[in-house]
Parts: structure tokens; C-alpha cells; sequence
């Protein structure tokens, strides 16, 4: 009972401070462009609190799920001073864009400060080079400082994964400095070869598990049956035991074509037999250095991962409406209080806190009704007309949006209710 309490209020802190920063962002852009604002509340629902200040009121609502910033002239029209309604287009776009805005900043901020004091970065610099791999073949040699692969800068290690994928196996152009002299080699990637079934695997807590937790949609696995939540006991006969670096490992030490999978779906043990996909990486052979752990350092390569981390999720949208990425693994306030409830530690959940406010941030800003992204396009849509679009038409805009994210809702709340159960 207390575990549930102390998640519940986890929850509830987080939920509410990033509704509270999202709205506040619209309240405080509308103050500057001097458009009335009648209610700053946080929550629907029965007020169980306000207080009236100036022009505006302040209230909390008793279902911390929401928020909402009530400006004179936005749900219709008006003609009186302050009206939102008759502000510029340029006014009501930055008032709509702050909310999402203010989530992705606070987000990137939390991120690069927890990133950055870690102290735990790898550096360019080579440690040391792996015998017979296309790095010592060619001339490269511990202490070398990579600078550039194929022209492109070279910045952290994700930078070097990157391009030699992108060299699909060729000759890489790579520069590097050595003793403060800019040296070029011709590097022919050593070609590694591993099994991919399209499984991901999760954590429980603290514990490493061999739990699935999202099937990539068209692999071998979604293909053969394999199901979320499924729990890998065997590969090929061989006991993982709870350990998924097993399971990586049996799948690529297989000599057979197929992988027998052993699971447990509820209740029920079940073979599966999958053929995984051959994929191939792409290896310098260089191990690296750890970068010293000083401000200057601790500040570039945390940038520099928040950079990344920001990408990665404007990536993962993109493959949500690409069809590459299952809708089953959306999560919603459910789905959120499981994973708060797995946090350990202060830390913990503060990068939970910033994951869900970028994600929180980048999502609104999307150019779908009723999102403020979707409000945006029709201011855009406004100043090329150069007329409002009819009320009536945008209020059915708006109503259909609304109407496909509510049913979206129940049904990622149906996923994160069987997840727990």
C-alpha cells in the first residue's frame, strides 16, 4: 500500500509540474503580448482551489491530468481589449508554441545536467587497436586523436557508429592527429556478421530480465508470433536464465538457420522457431580512451549526447508514423506510472522527468488538431487567406482531432493496462 501511495504521488508531482510549466509557458508569452488570460488552472474538474488575482483567476482541479490556459477571444471570437482573437498571427503562434516549447527546453536542460555531471565520456583519443582489424592494418595507432571519418567531424563515439554504417563495408577515409600533426589513412572496415530477430528486451527495477518488452514490426519475430510480454526461457535448448546477454549471445553462437525459442505466455510454454535476419556491423577495431573528467569535457560531450538524445526522439516520432514502430509500445498515464514506479533514486526519476517532457513537448507541437502544432497550421492557413477560416470549420477541425486522440487514448490505456496484467 505504501508502494502504491508513494507511486501515485510520484506520479502526480510529475504529471502536475509539467502541466504547470507547459501552461505556464502559454500564460506567460500571452502576458507579454497582452492578451487577457481569465484562468490559469491545473487539473479538470471541481475546483478545489482559486484564487482571483488581477484579471485573471488561478485554480487547481481535483484530476491532476491536464491543465488549461483560458484567454478572452480563443474559443470565440471577441472584439474586446486583450482579445486573442485579435492579436497578430505572429502573437498567437508564439502564445500556442510556448507550452511545447518551454516542455522541450526544460526537457534538453535536465538532460544535459544530469548527462554532464556523470563525468562518464568516452573520448576520440585511441587506447589501444585491435590485432588484425582494419584500424592496425592500416597505420592507426593508440594515442591517435580521430578528428574526421569520410569529412564528417567526429565528436563522440556515436558519430563513428554512424558513419561506419553509413560505409556499408567500403574504404573510410579517416583523419587523425597524432603528436599535433593531421595524418589521413584508408581504412577497410573489418566486417562483423550478427543474427537479428527483432526482439528487444527490458528491465524489471534494478534486475535484468528476459522479459520482451517491443517487437520491431516486420521482423522475424512479429512475423513468427512472438508477442510483447513474452518471457524468453530457452534459446535452443540452452537456459538464459533471466540473463538477456544470453539470449543475444545464443542467437549469434547458433549454427542453425532457425532459433527454437522457448517462452512463457501466461500461463503457457510454447516453442517458436524464427530465422533470424543477417545483419552486419561495420568495425574500426578501436577501443578508446576515457575522456578526462573536467568541466570542459564534462560540458562538450554532454552537449553533445543531449544533442543526440533530442534526435533520437524526433527519430522515434518519425518511425511511429512510418509504421516502423508498433503503436502497441505508445504508453500513456498508466504506462508512465509503471515505469515511475521502477525508478530507484532521485536521479532516476528526474531523467524520467525529462524524457517525458521532451516527449511531452515535441508531441504538442505536432501538426495534428487539437495540438498546438495543429492550431499553428491554422494560423499559418489564416495568414495565407488572409481571413480567419470560418468558426464553424475550425471548431469541427478541432472536434474531429479531438475525437481521433480520445480514441487513441483508450487504446493505448488498453495496452498499458494488459502490460500489467
Amino acid at each position: 500500500m505504501i508502494s502504491f501511495l508513494i507511486t501515485a504521488l510520484k506520479v502526480i508531482i510529475l504529471l502536475g509540474f509539467l502541466i504547470f510549466i507547459h501552461e505556464g509557458g502559454h500564460f506567460l508569452v500571452a502576458k507579454l503580448c497582452k492578451v487577457k488570460v481569465n484562468e490559469f488552472a491545473i487539473g479538470f474538474g471541481p475546483t478545489i482551489w482559486k484564487k482571483t488575482k488581477g484579471e485573471t483567476k488561478y485554480a487547481l482541479r481535483l484530476i491532476p491530468l491536464g491543465g488549461f490556459v483560458s484567454m478572452e477571444g480563443e474559443e470565440e471570437r471577441s472584439e474586446k481589449q486583450g482579445s486573442f482573437s485579435k492579436a497578430s498571427i505572429p502573437k498567437r503562434i508564439a502564445i500556442v508554441l510556448a507550452g511545447g516549447s518551454v516542455n522541450i527546453i526544460f526537457g534538453l536542460l535536465v538532460y544535459f545536467i544530469l548527462v554532464s555531471s556523470s563525468g562518464n565520456f568516452v573520448s576520440q583519443v585511441v587506447e589501444d587497436v585491435e590485432k588484425d582489424y582494419g584500424a592496425e592494418i592500416s597505420g592507426i595507432m593508440p594515442n591517435d586523436e580521430i578528428i574526421k571519418i569520410n569529412g564528417k567531424r567526429i565528436r563522440n563515439r556515436k558519430d563513428i557508429t554512424e558513419e561506419m554504417d553509413k560505409s556499408n563495408g567500403k574504404d573510410v577515409s579517416v583523419t587523425v592527429k597524432r603528436n599535433g600533426e593531421i595524418m589521413e589513412f584508408t581504412v577497410t572496415p573489418t566486417t562483423i556478421e550478427n543474427r537479428d530477430t527483432g526482439i528487444y528486451l527490458g528491465t524489471s527495477g534494478d534486475e535484468i530480465t528476459t522479459k520482451i518488452v517491443a517487437v520491431y514490426p516486420g521482423s522475424p519475430a512479429e512475423k513468427e508470433g512472438i508477442q510483447v510480454n513474452d518471457v524468453i526461457l530457452k534459446v535452443d535448448g540452452k537456459d538464459v536464465e533471466s540473463d538477456p546477454y544470453k539470449v543475444v549471445s545464443f542467437i549469434d553462437e547458433s549454427k542453425n538457420e532457425k532459433c527454437i525459442f522457448t517462452i512463457k505466455r501466461d500461463d503457457e510454454i510454447m516453442d517458436i522457431e524464427i530465422i533470424p535476419n543477417i545483419v552486419n556491423t561495420y568495425l574500426l577495431g578501436i577501443q578508446f580512451k576515457q575522456a578526462d573528467n573536467n568541466f570542459v569535457n564534462n560540458v562538450y560531450y554532454g552537449f553533445w549526447d543531449t544533442i543526440d538524445f533530442s534526435v533520437s526522439i524526433i527519430d522515434n516520432l518519425k518511425m511511429l508514423f512510418t509504421g516502423n514502430v508498433n503503436t502497441n509500445q505508445l504508453m500513456g498515464p498508466i504506462g508512465i506510472s509503471g515505469i515511475v514506479a521502477e525508478t530507484s533514486g532521485f536521479s532516476d526519476f528526474i531523467y524520467i522527468v525529462a524524457l517525458i517532457s521532451l516527449s511531452l513537448g515535441v508531441t504538442n507541437l505536432l501538426p495534428f488538431p487539437p495540438l498546438d502544432g495543429g492550431k499553428v497550421v491554422i494560423y499559418i492557413i489564416e495568414a495565407i487567406r488572409r481571413k480567419p477560416i470560418n468558426e464553424n470549420v475550425e471548431a469541427s477541425i478541432q472536434m474531429a482531432g479531438f475525437a481521433i486522440l480520445i480514441g487513441l487514448s483508450i487504446y493505448v490505456t488498453y495496452n498499458d493496462i494488459l502490460r500489467i496484467f
